[in-house]
């Protein structure tokens, strides 16, 4: 297996093509989600950093990066969506639009009362869970989190600490999932997955526009340095409804500016690699234990709410070795002289280690050619998560283990 495996999407590129509509990605959708966030007092826009030494070391015009870091004082840009769903689930059973809640109306003794208790469940591997059992404590309400075998101490210690349940079952992520989902059935809980399949649709949608307040930041912060739009985008996948819901905000705001869009995943679990090459439209699932260092991205079912969007849209996919995203930590953590340090975890940085890969290696020279990227190329990189794990971040960081 190569490093980097590379496919490029025939169908994004066919103007024969109908693509799916981009209605629910939507300028009007990413205002209500921002405002919904905003109501929170620990929301601030997270910083978008300008990487000019990294830049011309790889022979570039420009490398932007989202610190989602500092989201929510939570180290991931996760609890966007969850909270968003939430939001929305609670609007539903009140009658009301989401425009006119807030958190601290969820949180009020009024509509407690109208609401009575709840138990939102999730399956996660860290900080989706942590996102969705946080917001849960913010409106008095209770979380139940389930994590796949294997899941390190750090993420299931920060999940605890918001006082929710979490449990670590002895299956692989999507497994988790199924058994996340029988336990709400069984108990009376509401299920706030980013995973969708036939029937359970709309939360996982409202996950994904709440994901879409860090498209609208990014345009807003890109225009405040005189770029009107990126010419090239790098986003990191699981199941694909980060990926889906930033293509897709960035495709509805910029039509036929949207940049050409790069999906990477981990070699172990690239599901929407997979679905791509195969060419015939139909998601692919990986099973089995999927070991990687890149916990979040973990994941071997793309949702069905995002899978038309990637499909459709993504210019490309690109499958990494852990070490490629063991790279991009240390690029981020000992940057070249004028750019700031950034503390960027396994799946955070992976996008950054493909793109130095790209750029460097003997071998990415033809994905660099099939991607267009040059000298005039403005390359946008998210750094979706801090280091939640500390040890695995030391490991690689300080000690250059690669977990190969």
């Amino acid at each position: 297996m190569n490093l980097v495996d590379f496919f490029r999407n025939p169908r994004q590129s066919d103007p024969q093509v109908d693509g799916v509509l981009l209605a629910d990605f939507c300028a009007a959708e990413a205002a209500r989600a921002l405002a919904f966030h905003q109501s929170f007092r620990e929301y601030a826009p997270t910083p978008l950093a300008s990487l000019d030494a990294l830049a011309t070391d790889l022979g570039l015009g420009g490398i932007f990066l989202k610190d989602e870091s500092k989201r929510f004082g939570l180290n991931a840009f996760k609890v966007l969506g969850g909270s968003y769903a939430i939001g929305r689930i609670l609007a539903e059973r009140l009658g009301r639009p989401i425009e006119e809640l807030t958190r601290d109306a969820l949180a009020s003794p009024a509509v407690r009362e109208k609401i009575g208790a709840i138990t939102f469940v999730t399956a996660t591997d860290g900080n989706h869970g942590r996102g969705v059992a946080w917001t849960a404590r913010q409106i008095g309400q209770k979380a139940v989190v389930f994590m796949p075998r294997g899941s390190l101490r750090e993420r299931v210690d920060n999940i605890r600490a918001t006082g929710a349940e979490c449990h670590v079952t002895e299956h692989n992520y999507d497994d988790s999932v199924r058994i996340a989902n029988e336990y709400a059935e069984r108990n009376g809980g509401v299920m706030v997955q980013d995973t969708a399949w036939e029937g359970y649709e709309d939360i996982p949608r409202w996950i994904m526009q709440g994901y879409m307040t860090v498209a609208v930041e990014i345009l807003e912060q890109l225009r405040g340095l005189g770029v009107d739009a990126p010419t090239h985008l790098f986003l990191q996948a699981g199941v694909g409804s980060f990926a889906g819901a930033l293509l897709g905000g960035m495709a509805a705001a910029l039509g036929e500016r949207t940049p050409v869009t790069a999906i990477v995943e981990p070699h172990q679990a690239n599901c929407i690699f997979r679905s791509l090459r195969a060419q015939d439209g139909h998601p692919r699932a990986v099973t089995g234990e999927m070991r990687t260092i890149m916990a979040g991205l973990a994941c071997g079912e793309p949702s069905i709410v995002s899978w038309g969007v990637l499909r459709d849209h993504a210019a490309a996919a690109v499958s990494c070795a852990d070490r490629i995203a063991a790279n991009g930590m240390r690029i981020l953590a000992a940057p070249r002289p004028g750019d700031p340090a950034i503390v960027s975890g396994e799946s955070g940085a992976v996008t950054t280690g493909v793109l130095e890969y790209i750029m460097k290696h003997p071998d990415g020279r033809g994905i660099a050619a099939a991607l267009s990227l040059t000298r005039e190329s403005r390359v946008l990189l998210i750094s979706t998560e801090g280091d939640t794990s500390p040890e695995t971040y030391r490991d690689i960081v300080w000690y250059g283990n690669n977990f190969d």
